[in-house]
């Protein structure tokens, strides 16, 4: 049977002005950290820490299921109803309304709702990738939540995970799930040449050298989309192969308002190209294949053995 495919439209890709929302977000991105962090005590080590994101959901971001013991629970963000919800397999349920509150105060119900439960866990309380962090019990001045942009920026990560699904799914070599690292607060897909990368070098608040050498231990090209958050002031999809192959940075890509950053060493669209674009999905599913092919091409990647075609059933076609 044949899929139905309908393009979204850019009523579908809500506005979202950086400085409308700038303390809402960090805020938010400190809430998903204590969440992301709960997940990681528990759950075990995966290859280049697949084991630790949050995932996109019809109603907000979810942990999936944690596993505890013979048991499990799973944490979700909910940005319909503006809610956090705990639910273990033995059917037990916890809520947590959000609204404006400290990071304190936020940690401080979570882990005492994970304590009723009896779902005992330790965590790092520093924010990792964030300078100047404060520790979250102590973050008395994180504390703005904006139910309109938190919602805003739900649906652009709905209508962003469902078309990195769809470029995901035109490559059969090694390729991450879509998911959302609570670190860099980001979306992200990532597809894998097979070979091995030069150890990485560089540092992240917090944050040791070796958990990013783990992370990009193998050749990559990878896309995502974050709101504008670690001073970059403003929405954007990125995209950025590491190592980056020499010529990289003057590849062609598409659309027109593709750019490259010299900063940051990545391929940036802004997200108003994408929101105010006739049609949004054919623009962004140009700017990730374009994108991929410089990093592949360059890289000397082997193409015909990693990428599937529309012929073999893939949903996007090679380019």
């Amino acid at each position: 049977m044949a899929r139905q495919v309908s393009q979204s439209t850019p009523t579908d890709w809500p506005d979202l002005p950086f400085s409308e929302w700038a303390d809402t977000c960090a805020t938010l991105q400190l809430w998903t950290q204590v969440v992301g962090k709960i997940r990681l005590a528990h759950a075990p080590m995966v290859n280049h820490w697949w084991q630790v994101p949050l995932y996109v959901t019809c109603r907000g971001l979810t942990t999936s299921p944690i596993p505890y013991g013979s048991n499990s629970f799973q944490i979700d963000f909910d940005f319909i109803d503006h809610s956090l919800i705990i639910e273990t397999s033995k059917g037990e349920i916890e809520t947590v309304t959000l609204g404006p509150r400290t990071v304190a105060d936020f940690y401080t119900e979570v882990m005492a709702r994970l304590h009723g439960l009896g779902l005992e866990t330790r965590i790092w309380t520093m924010p990792v990738e964030i300078p100047d962090a404060i520790p979250f019990e102590h973050d008395n001045t994180h504390a703005s939540y904006d139910r309109e942009y938190v919602h805003r920026f739900w649906r652009i990560l709905l209508q962003a995970d469902r078309l990195f699904t769809q470029y995901r799914a035109g490559f059969i070599g090694k390729v991450t799930p879509v998911h959302f690292f609570w670190g860099s607060f980001d979306l992200a897909v990532t597809r894998f040449s097979g070979r091995l990368a030069p150890r990485l070098t560089s540092n992240s608040p917090n944050l040791g050298a070796w958990v990013m050498q783990e992370a990009y231990s193998h050749e990559v090209s990878s896309c995502g989309f974050w709101p504008g958050n670690g001073g970059f002031g403003k929405a954007a999809f990125y995209s950025y192969a590491y190592p980056e192959p020499q010529g990289f940075a003057l590849a062609p890509t598409a659309p027109n308002a593709t750019y490259y950053d010299q900063t940051l060493g990545q391929l940036i669209l802004p997200y108003d190209a994408i929101r105010l674009a006739a049609s949004p999905d054919d623009d962004l599913m140009q700017y990730m294949l374009s994108t991929y092919r410089a990093a592949a091409e360059l890289g000397h990647w082997d193409r015909a053995a990693l990428e599937r075609s529309e012929s073999e059933g893939g949903s996007v076609p090679l380019p």
